[in-house]
């Protein structure tokens, strides 16, 4: 359906594709991988026709229609959500939009004379409209927005009063309802709760047509994609797989292509030595020369590419007492809507809790009361003795100095630190070489919340409170903070759509649902098996 063939693409001074080939067959899902500034938006730019190669071709079968969401989700205002995601389901869209003009043709006493023939297309308008099933469109669109979080008050409110997260939902329901031939999906899994995730898992495993998509979620990944193609250093290469398999078999590959390399230089070594002590040797003239001609043709095998590991030893955090934090027969409200009615919750040094609850179930609220961020309508919240809290929410991005720039503002937190170790710490969160030069109001999201984080941990406080701390971070990132996070002595109450995250660190369970709070002894993994589901809002 979609293939490149031999394309080369420059981007200012740096290559992205050097003479690079893949293809795209119909039905297969496959997940795109590589580096930061790989080209793995460019290479969507190239399928969709928005840059050209500087050689060779993309080649896109005749008829195949493509859907593209991408980060960049453009201007939305003025009508419900629900008519937004319905505007992009292709063809049948425009056949709408002639059925209403027709409509009011027919009612405009100015247009009587043309009544018979506007009657005539209408009716053929009409016919097409249910071949493409447009009466039961609106219902598929307010199902796909279901699936992806909307209440139908946020269906039919105007798209222009939703925040960034939920225009993005809006965008990629667009594209999940115009079902095209070939979906590339960029990051949809960013912005998206658990629920809405496995949803759009079971969506994306039921779709017929081909899919090509990025995504910082490993078990997502897993779950969807049966092929990979990597992007490094200007080549694709194709790997038959799910996620899991392709990390195990480039590990594989590296070790291979070290083992060749190695005993490749042990015999170039031997044969160099060879040729230094007898070079001066009449007698031995005749076998020098074939060796140094030998030695010219040999191709040589390259050692593999070194990927940046990063890892970063966080300095133990002070011991707290055992009560970290108390809550009371707490109540809040927002509004008329009753968040918590008489909490009752206590966490203890060195437990671990994951909260997960629906959208609106209270889980951000829960830790706003925790770190002193909101206040309780009624009842207490207690933090215990000797405890240090570090609280990392989406706002504390916004407390960032705009004109210093990302080394500046971790001196500006620890001004005693050395600078070595300010830069190892910067280099973890991807801060790398020139990167630390970077003035903070320029940073994107995602930069702004690594900086975030690694002010936090450099001198871990006893206490974390983490809202989504996954939220745009890649897998390097994770996986680096994950590692750290599973060596960490303190104490942990955090939320994150990160399944990886959740059973990788939790030891307990908040779970928060209409009928009442309920805890889980044992982490996110144990929940699952007892509860038979990965998220309160969806039952086995």
């Amino acid at each position: 359906m979609i293939r490149l063939d031999n394309v080369s693409k420059q981007n200012g001074r740096q290559l992205l594709f050097v003479e690079a080939a893949a293809a795209l067959q119909k039905g297969e899902k496959i997940g795109l991988v590589g580096p930061n500034g790989a080209g793995k938006t460019t290479l969507f730019r190239l399928i969709t026709g928005q840059e050209p190669p500087d050689e060779g071709q993309v080649l896109v079968d005749r008829g195949v229609t493509i859907g593209f969401f991408s980060q960049d989700v453009g201007e939305m205002a003025g009508r419900p959500a629900v008519a937004e995601v319905m505007d992009g389901a292709g063809p049948v869209s425009e056949v709408a939009a002639e059925l209403a003009a027709l409509e009011a043709a027919m009612a405009d006493p100015d247009r009587a004379d043309e009544l018979d023939a506007i009657i005539e297309r209408f009716g053929e308008v009409q016919s097409r409209f249910e071949e493409l099933g447009g009466y039961a469109l609106e219902g598929r669109a307010r199902e796909v927005l279901a699936g992806l979080g909307f209440s139908q008050e946020m269906m039919d409110g105007d798209v222009g009063a939703l925040s960034g997260g939920w225009k993005m939902r809006v965008a990629l329901a667009r594209i999940l309802l115009m079902r095209p031939d070939v979906m590339l999906l960029d990051e949809p899994s960013n912005h998206l709760d658990l629920e809405s995730l496995i949803w759009l898992e079971q969506f994306l495993a039921a779709y017929e047509g081909a899919l090509l998509m990025t995504s910082h979620d490993r078990e997502f990944m897993n779950r969807v994609v049966r092929k990979i193609i990597e992007i490094d250093g200007g080549s694709l290469t194709t790997y038959s797989g799910d996620y899991a398999f392709y990390e195990q078999q480039r590990t594989l590959n590296e070790r291979q292509q070290q083992a060749q390399f190695e005993r490749q230089q042990a015999m170039l070594a031997k044969e160099i030595s060879f040729i230094e002590r007898f070079k001066a040797r009449a007698s031995h003239a005749a076998q020098v020369q074939s060796r140094v001609k030998k030695l010219e043709k040999i191709e040589r095998v390259e050692p593999p590419k070194r990927r940046q590991s990063v890892s970063f030893d966080f300095p133990q955090a002070p011991r707290s007492g055992e009560d970290v934090v108390n809550l009371r027969q707490v109540h809040k409200r927002y509004g008329s809507r009753a968040i918590y009615e008489g909490l009752d919750f206590m966490v203890r040094r060195r437990e671990r809790w994951c909260v997960l609850g629906v959208n609106g179930a209270g889980k951000s609220t829960l830790l706003k009361l925790v770190a002193g961020a909101t206040e309780p309508d009624a009842g207490t919240v207690s933090v215990g003795g000797s405890v240090r809290m570090g609280y990392f929410a989406q706002h504390a991005m916004e407390l960032l100095d705009g004109d210093r720039t990302v080394f500046q503002a971790l001196e500006d937190a620890f001004p005693l630190a050395n600078q070595g170790s300010l830069r190892t710490l910067a280099g973890c969160f991807g801060f790398s070489g020139d990167e630390v030069e970077k003035r903070c109001r320029v940073l994107s999201g995602g930069e702004k919340a690594r900086l975030v984080m690694a002010r936090m941990l450099y001198d871990p406080p006893n206490f974390l409170v983490l809202d989504e701390p996954t939220n745009h971070l890649d897998m390097a990132t994770k996986e680096m903070l994950v590692a750290a996070l599973a060596q960490y002595e303190g104490t942990m109450l955090f939320v994150s759509h990160d399944r990886h995250f959740l059973a990788a660190l939790s030891n307990r369970v908040l779970e928060l649902t209409p009928d009442g709070v309920h805890q889980y002894g044992g982490g996110y993994t144990e929940y699952v098996a007892r509860t038979g589901q990965e998220a309160p809002g969806l039952h086995a």
